[in-house]
């Protein structure tokens, strides 16, 4: 039997991306509302990054625009933008990450597999479907429809719980030091950090460190 008897899985940075390009997005949720654009996406993705407590995403974007809103003067329905913008993304528009189904078909050779990832389950079983990965995983955690997500430990203990074994025979693969590393080591999870900006860990400790997701199969042993 090998060190680990299951491994878990985050989804958007990790296994997939999402190819839509954002930009329209954005300032076509503007256009929806008959208001001139302000900002750039990288300005929102900064202003999010700042809020820690929200009830969920469309409250985190709303929250997000409106800093960049008032940034720029500008007088902005915060929660009808961050509608329109939800409204104007493609979920089936999602490609495997290189090395993604290799590693997954190690994983599946190792034992069980499962998923954990912070988004509702409509939007990232929108993206399962596209990458024909119905039915692939097992257990399924949408964090995103749970009290608490990532990196509360709460979806965490969920999956280990399902799985039936004890956490530290869990290996969760996920591309986020704070969400993923933290909230996995909290558990009492093992946790192999996809570092694919070679950025490195700083202070944080993960059990493994892959440049490339393809990668696991060596850790694996596979």
């Amino acid at each position: 039997m090998g060190r680990y008897a299951a491994v878990l899985f985050d989804l958007d940075g990790t296994l997939c991306r999402h190819e839509q390009a954002i930009e329209p997005v954005f300032h076509g949720a503007f256009e929806d509302l008959g208001v001139e654009p302000v900002g750039e996406p990288a300005d929102l993705w900064t202003a999010m990054r700042a809020i820690t407590e929200f009830e969920g995403e469309t409250e985190q974007l709303a929250d997000g625009i409106a800093r960049v809103a008032a940034d720029h003067d500008c007088e902005l329905d915060a929660r009808a933008w961050s509608e329109a913008f939800v409204d104007r993304l493609d979920w089936t528009d999602v490609s495997f990450l290189p090395g993604a189904e290799r590693a997954l078909a190690a994983a599946r050779a190792n034992g069980s597999v499962g998923l954990l990832t912070n988004g509702p389950e409509p939007r990232q079983s929108t993206k399962l479907a596209a990458l024909g990965l119905d039915g692939a995983f097992d257990p399924v955690v949408y964090a995103g429809d749970l009290d608490r997500r990532k990196p509360h430990r709460e979806p965490f203990d969920r999956a280990v719980a399902t799985l039936g074994v004890s956490p530290e025979r869990v290996l969760y693969v996920g591309n986020s030091l704070e969400h993923d590393v933290d909230g996995a080591l909290d558990a009492g999870l093992r946790v192999a950090w996809l570092d694919a900006d070679g950025d490195g860990p700083g202070d944080r400790r993960p059990t493994h460190t892959l440049r490339s997701v393809d990668e696991l199969a060596a850790v694996l042993g596979a």
